[in-house]
Parts: C-alpha cells; structure tokens; sequence
C-alpha cells in the first residue's frame, strides 16, 4: 500500500473520527480542540458516567483517562465519576458494581481483562445502564452497547507499508521488529499486519524479540537484539513507551545504520521525528483518545441521540480508530493530541 494511499485513507478516518465527536475538526491527526458546534453538542438531559480503566502506569494509558476527564468537562450536562485506575481485576470488578448500585446512566470501561469483567459488564447493561467498552474487548456482543477499538493489525500494515517505502530499492534488507508482550492478541495481530505488509514488497522480519510495553524491558530487549543483529536497515518497534527504553539502549550501543518507527504516538517520538535527530523517523498512532471518543458515545446513547454527520439514527456498535503513520511530514497535525511517554 503506497503512502499516497495512507494519507488519503487517514483523512478518511479523521473525518470519521470527527463525526464521532460531532464537532468539524480543524485539524486532521484527532485533534479535538475547536470546531463548529452542531446540534448534538446542545445540553440534553444530565448524563452522569462512570469511568474505570487499568492503572496508569505508562504514558498511554495515563493519557486515556486524562483524555476522558477532559471530554466530559466540555459539556455541561456531563458528570463524571472516574475510580483509581488498577491493574486488580477483582478491585476494578467491585468498582463496576459500585457504579450498578448506584445507578449510573452510563459506564466507559477499558477493562484490565476484557474476558474478566465480561460479566459484571453484562450485568450493568441488564440493569439498564448504558455500556462503552474500550479497546480490551468483552467475550459477549451482549455486554456494551457500542466499542470502541484501536487497529493492532492495522498497525502492523502501516509500519510494514512504510518500511517497504524506505527499502523498495534495497531487497534483502535487515528489518528487526521489538514486539510487546507475546501472549498479548493485540501483539500477535500486530505482528501479523507488519509481516503481510513486508511480505508484499519481498522483505520479511529477520531479527525478532519482545518487550513488556515498559522502559526497562524495551531496553533489554533491544540490547539483545542488537547484539544478536550485527547489521539492521530498520526496526520496528511496537510500543513508544518502551520505545524511551529501546532508545537508550540504541544510543549505548553507538549504531546508526538504521531508521526506527515507533508505535501508539508518543509526543517524544515525534518530536524526535520533527527534529530529525534521532533513529526515529516514523511512528504509527494508537489512539489514545479512545477514551474520549466512549465519553461522547456515552453521552449520544443516553440522550438519543446519533453520530451528526451520519444517516443512521443510533450510535454505531462499534467504532474501530485508523492507525495511521506519522512522519516529520505531517507530524504537525498529531503532536498537539500525543501522549508523553
């Protein structure tokens, strides 16, 4: 898939991101900052949201609740109640339950394990209450009213592509890819993406090793790697946040004959992208407004209401995010909405 073609399938997916939030956009990349007001963001009917998500213990997923609260503190007719976020299945099934008892309208929940808190999910939405559930997705179509994902294979397509772009002229190039957690599905469909997208240009992963999405593990991860590896034309990593590891241990070793892309969006790779000063020189976004996008989804379900600039008269059952490729290009448009790692 040439480049050409990701930037116009992500414009595509901007404007679908804005009909999501109901408000024109003025910039592409996510940013929700101004816009036109539209029908739906008039006050409704008081809306008051639980919020649960894993602990923030790396940047994106601190990112997903800090973009939630900042959602919800647009509209007036919003009332949020977030819980601390935890890694204890059995502490954030209890706050879910707490929210069931005390009769939210709505719950937005990226559960710790989507498999796990299926139940009590199921059990909220039997009550009555309206259920958005983010990216870790529930074992039943039965437990959210609509869900909101990222694009883990999606991911891995638009790394490939964009390695493929670099490296069209160079067959039998060295491409290493640093995966996150092996066990995870997101990980393996990640993977699997960038491995069908080499595919299509002749190349394939030559060196391979996994992290654990944390600075530590990214470090060690890459050291292996690059003392396994003693020539590499570019790496792929999947995460930014163990990407700051992966970094450190790339300047340890003193190598630069390669170029990295990152993965999920991280405002420190891209300004390393926009300085052109690093190995950096792409990384691919995971959303991390998707729990932004629940609150509003929340919100439009309760009140009745649908997407604006759709025909359909209800709020989709899903909405899957673009993952598109940032460069120093067009890094202007993602920085203002990117995490910090």
């Amino acid at each position: 898939m040439p480049l050409k073609r990701i930037a116009v399938l992500a414009a595509l997916a901007l404007t679908l991101s804005a009909c999501t939030g109901n408000t024109p956009q003025n910039q592409g990349g996510g940013n929700q900052s101004g816009g036109v007001k539209v029908a739906n963001d008039e006050p409704g009917e008081k809306v008051v949201i639980g919020f649960s998500a894993p602990a923030a213990d790396h940047g994106w997923m601190a990112a997903i609740t800090n973009a939630a609260k900042t959602e919800a503190q647009k509209y007036s007719d919003v009332e949020l109640r977030v819980v601390e976020g935890t890694n204890d299945v059995n502490l954030q099934i209890s706050q879910v339950e707490t929210f069931i008892n005390d009769k939210v309208n709505a719950i937005v929940l990226l559960p710790f394990d989507g498999a796990a808190l299926t139940p009590v999910a199921l059990k909220a939405m039997k009550a009555g209450i309206t259920v958005i559930n983010v990216d870790r997705e529930f074992d039943s179509p039965f437990a959210a009213r609509s869900t909101v994902l990222g694009d883990n294979h999606g991911m891995g397509v638009s790394a490939g592509t964009y390695v493929c772009e670099r490296l069209k002229d160079k067959p039998g190039s060295v491409v290493a890819e640093i995966a996150g957690i092996d066990s995870l599905p997101l990980t393996q469909d990640r993977s699997r993406g960038f491995a069908e997208a080499l595919q299509g240009c002749g190349l394939k992963v030559s060196n391979r090793v996994a992290a654990e999405f944390t600075v530590e593990s990214g470090e060690r991860a890459a050291a292996n790697l690059l003392q396994a590896a003693p020539k590499i034309d570019a790496i792929w990593n999947h995460d930014d946040d163990q990407g700051v590891g992966v970094t450190a241990a790339i300047k340890n070793s003193g190598r630069n004959e390669f170029f990295m892309v990152g993965g999920a969006g991280s405002a420190n790779v891209m300004r390393e992208i926009k300085a052109d000063n690093g190995p950096h020189k792409a990384t691919v976004i995971y959303p991390s407004t998707q729990g932004a996008d629940g609150i509003r989804l929340a919100r439009l379900a309760v009140q009745n209401k649908s997407l604006g600039d759709l025909v359909e008269v209800e709020v989709p059952r899903q909405v899957q995010l673009y993952a598109p490729v940032v460069t120093k290009e067009n890094v202007d448009r993602y920085l203002p909405t990117a995490f910090e790692s």
